[in-house]
């Protein structure tokens, strides 16, 4: 996959409509402060593209990002961050939900875990719900450049136990510094490409 050129084409809020488009979409979800920002400038190959916030819990919206007028990449709000009230949460959560059962087009959901810590109890109830949801999550462990290699196994088992994922999901270190990871995604979302023509 290269990228030619990225644009971010529309942001919705908690009251808008969800777009109707006619490409093919990938959704990104995980907890504030996961690195889900840098993931997406890391595969869009631009710095700041996706706002990195200083404030966690700060992205609202669902940003959609057109990639090469071939594909969108959706950014999903962070969720888990302990300063949003309870009201706002449940708003957040409906208008993902609203998104993952609406659009006709959304081919995948990757959900985004700190490779560093055993997965939460919100990331748990995001992935159980990106299933009830009809999805099946690819996960990405994030930070991998934080930890050992020597540790890397064994904290990608930490992760599938938390989730507790069944054997066909996909899990993939990845690092924003050292790109590691970005190919193996890159390969994943060109298969999507492939299915969506022959479709």
């Amino acid at each position: 996959m290269v990228i030619k050129n990225v644009s971010l084409e529309t942001v919705i809020g908690v009251t808008s409509k969800i777009p109707e488009n006619k490409m093919m979409e990938i959704a990104f979800a995980g907890k504030s402060n996961v690195g889900k920002s840098s993931l997406i400038n890391a595969l869009m190959n631009r710095k700041s593209l996706a706002r990195t916030s200083a404030q966690p819990g700060k992205t609202q919206t669902i940003n959609f990002y057109n990639i090469n007028n071939e594909l969108y990449f959706v950014d999903l709000p962070g969720y888990g961050y302990a300063k949003v009230s309870k009201e706002e949460k449940e708003k957040w959560g409906k208008m993902i939900e609203k998104y993952l059962h609406q659009s006709k087009v959304l081919k995948a959901v990757f959900l985004l875990i700190d490779i560093r810590h055993d997965p939460s109890a919100n990331d748990k109830q995001m992935y159980d719900w990106i299933l009830s949801n009809g999805f099946h999550p690819i996960v990405i462990a994030t930070k991998a450049d934080k930890i050992n290699r020597s540790q890397l196994q064994k904290q990608i088992k930490a992760v599938r136990q938390g989730l507790a994922v069944d054997q066909d999901t996909i899990v993939i270190p990845f690092s924003a510094q050292t790109k590691q990871g970005r190919d193996e995604i890159y390969e994943l979302i060109d298969k999507m490409m492939e299915q969506m023509k022959g479709e």
